[in-house]
């Protein structure tokens, strides 16, 4: 298996491994030295990176200089650019000499870690894809992934779309082509695929999320079959470290509204801070999951606040009334499959996508933006508290990730796969 050294890539990836194990095989995770121990953790073997520039999550521009300081789109286009294709040849030799030293009879691959599809095509190895990430790929009748758009309605909307999609292709060839040229330096020929496919396997692609989180589509590939929620692998979790403040969240009277801005932009002025302004005179108490690299909010908090780097899932989501995010997609399908609503202030990456579609199927409020304003979140909130059909939307919604079986269907999609 490979999994990008990052924490909403890894732990899914770790969940699957650790099913695998479970049943009996012989699993290796290629991925950065900070998680290898995490995967050992659980019975499997790592395999760190060598060739490829180790990284870490906290600092990436200290391995990749051009992300200094870039947030938004520039962003996202040094990212695409330099980490996730421009390391993929060295990735590729580092896979190609753990075959070399222990073939593998399937490759299981986070779809980010490109070097995964260039060992493949090298060894003619069958090979599926395991996404922590959403796989919305573009199809008929949805506008181009990207853009935080939702479907255009009546003929006028559907022409958007379209003309939204062919915009896109064009807008994307520049990225096709460093794809392209990627492949060359890794030796190997240009292929078809196109920078919205160049990244899963054309055999399996075993999906986080559901088909009822996308927009209604009848074009979706048969090889691509959704699982669910990856977070949670079914083994006993150690001991969860508790905040001193605990009780608070255990014998409390009124609704907990849990506020997480992710690992990756952590000024909290993007949204902790707005989220605890919007909710201080609420009767409400606010569980706010900092994350390890956030320093400490400023000034005195809120008195209805409290504060952890970082806050166990397990003990507090089913505690949890509304979830204030980013819109990180692995949160979001956690808060879902405990039926929780949300409030999504999607800035980048996929994050605006993630929001689209919760402000869409109304099992939340879209909020448009990474850094919304006090006033906009504090009539989220009245409006999730008052409305019930957002929390109605939510639990259908976590009914059909439950149901889908998570690590154990992502297991036995792999098992099938093996030769």
């Amino acid at each position: 298996m490979t999994a990008m050294p990052f924490a909403g890539h890894a732990r899914p990836v770790r969940a699957v491994a650790a099913e695998l194990v479970r049943r009996g095989h012989d699993v290796r995770v290629y991925t950065g030295r900070s998680y290898v121990d995490m995967f050992e953790q659980v019975g499997a073997r790592g395999i760190p990176w060598q060739v490829a520039p180790d990284l870490d999550e906290r600092d990436l521009a200290a391995t990749f200089p051009r992300m200094r300081g870039k947030k938004g789109f520039r962003q996202v286009l040094v990212n695409l650019e330099d980490l996730f294709v421009g390391t993929a040849p060295a990735q590729c030799a580092d896979l190609l000499a753990a075959y070399d030293d222990e073939p593998w009879d399937l490759l299981a691959g986070d779809p980010m870690a490109l070097g995964t599809r260039f060992a493949a095509e090298h060894l003619g190895s069958r090979w599926a894809s395991v996404s922590p990430i959403a796989v919305w790929l573009p199809g008929e009748g949805i506008p181009p992934t990207g853009l935080g758009l939702t479907p255009g309605r009546g003929p006028l909307g559907r022409l958007r779309d379209a003309a939204l999609g062919a915009a896109s292709g064009a807008g994307t060839a520049v990225l096709t082509r460093r794809y392209q040229r990627t492949r060359r330096r890794a030796g190997l020929r240009r292929d078809h695929e196109t920078f919205a496919t160049m990244w899963y396997s054309p055999q399996l692609v075993v999906a986080a999320g559901s088909p009822g989180l996308d927009y209604p589509r009848a074009d979706l590939p048969g090889h691509v079959r959704f699982v669910g929620d990856l977070t949670d692998d079914g083994a006993p979790a150690p001991a969860a470290v508790l905040p001193d403040w605990w009780d608070d969240v255990v014998r409390g009277s009124v609704p907990v509204v849990h506020v997480t801005q992710g690992t990756a932009n952590v000024d909290p002025r993007d949204l902790i801070l707005p989220a605890l302004e919007a909710l201080a005179e609420a009767d409400v108490l606010v569980v706010v999951g900092l994350g390890h690299r956030t320093d400490p909010l400023p000034g005195p908090l809120p008195a209805n606040a409290r504060v952890a780097p970082m806050v166990p899932y397990a003990e507090l989501l089913p505690r949890t009334s509304v979830m204030i995010t980013n819109g990180g997609y692995g949160g979001v399908l956690q808060a879902l499959r405990h039926d929780i609503p949300l409030i999504v202030a999607g800035g980048d990456l996929d994050k605006p996508e993630v929001a689209a579609r919760i402000g869409w199927h109304g099992a939340g409020i879209n909020l448009r933006t990474g850094t919304p304003h006090a006033a906009a979140i504090a009539a989220a909130y009245r409006a999730i508290d008052t409305e019930p059909s957002y929390r109605a939307t939510a639990a259908r919604l976590g009914a059909e990730l439950r149901s889908l079986g998570g690590t154990r269907a992502a297991a036995d999609l792999l098992e099938s796969h093996l030769p």
